[in-house]
């Protein structure tokens, strides 16, 4: 029997959850009056037109699943937040964000979990939000499928703008979704998206990139198949999200062969046939993006084309890089 970094990973969810939690390195020193982050970006709208938005990444609890590729739990507490500070993280951020100019149009309420987790979120603070964000036009959440249901209802009534609840799918690949450890499956996500669709919410779909246990021309493929799932549950939008390395538990899957993270074309590949289909906005996650390439000279251009296709939702020409042959 190998050490912490060399075990084979489990068959059982609970034996997965200690495997995957043996893997973690330290937590961000977060503040429970704080939100650990915000930022102002820019989107394609549900319009077609590029706007900003203010995204606030809130500072609550961790989230009670422990998913195999997840690292948002380094900037999560270890205790709940009191009632009355999730208002105050909001307040405080959009201090800070409302001077941008142009001033932004929809929120994102991102908070390293579920929205609709009590014990990450306190219920009784919903009507606190609502009032901070009545001046968006869409104020977007992220939830686990699981808690979507009586909550999700009351707060959409008491938010003036239209809600927008983004849900990680992940991947179709019915094997592999089972070993993400997100105790979801196919049709769990589809009857929830089915739910927001019954209560005009809107939905947002966040798909990964390579996930564990997939090669390359396999995830290639079941990417494609996960966008198309996406649409036929009334997505928006679908986020593609590159599996990235950073949380311990992909670390030890490559070890022993069973995870390395996609190599640039390959997301290039994904994005353009979300976008060809035309069914609704699909956007490439470029965050640390510069980790998947390994060619310095065409880097640069092959950003820049994905950063377009986000706004433009079309698909230009791709980059053919002497050096690297565009890999």
């Amino acid at each position: 029997m190998g050490g912490p970094t060399s075990s084979a990973y489990p068959d059982a969810p609970v034996e997965r959850d200690r495997w995957i939690l043996a893997r973690r390195s330290g937590r961000n020193a977060v503040q429970a009056g704080h939100a650990y982050g915000c930022l102002v970006e820019e989107e394609r709208s549900e319009s077609g037109q590029v706007v900003t938005v203010a995204t606030i990444f809130l500072s609550n609890r961790e989230c009670p699943w422990r998913c195999l590729m997840c690292d948002l739990w380094k900037n999560t507490l270890t205790e709940p937040v009191a009632a009355g500070a999730i208002p105050r993280q909001i307040e405080e951020a959009l201090g800070r964000l409302m001077v941008h100019q142009p001033v932004p149009r929809q929120i994102k309420l991102y908070n390293s979990g579920s929205f609709f987790d009590p014990g990450a979120i306190p219920p009784e603070d919903y009507p606190g939000i609502a009032r901070r964000v009545a001046g968006f036009a869409r104020v977007i959440v992220e939830s686990h499928p699981a808690l979507l249901g009586d909550s999700c209802l009351r707060f959409r009534d008491l938010v003036p703008g239209k809600l927008e609840v983004a849900m990680g799918l992940e991947t179709v690949h019915p094997e592999v979704l089972a070993r993400l450890n997100k105790r979801m499956t196919v049709d769990q996500f589809a009857r929830a998206a089915e739910f927001l669709r019954r209560n005009e919410i809107a939905l947002r779909v966040f798909i990964l990139l390579k996930p564990p246990f997939l090669n390359e021309g396999e995830a290639l493929a079941w990417a494609r198949r996960s966008v198309d799932f996406a649409f036929d549950c009334g997505a928006e939008v679908a986020s593609l999200i590159p599996t990235r390395f950073g949380n311990g538990a992909l670390e030890a899957l490559a070890e022993r062969g069973e995870f390395s993270p996609p190599k640039l074309s390959m997301i290039e590949e994904a994005v353009a046939y979300g976008v060809s289909l035309q069914r609704g906005r699909v956007f490439a996650d470029l965050w640390n993006l510069e980790q998947f390439s390994n060619c310095q000279q065409c880097f640069a251009g092959r950003r820049e084309r994905l950063h377009e296709l986000n706004h433009t939702q079309t698909v230009s020409p791709a980059i053919r890089c002497p050096q690297c042959g565009g890999d």
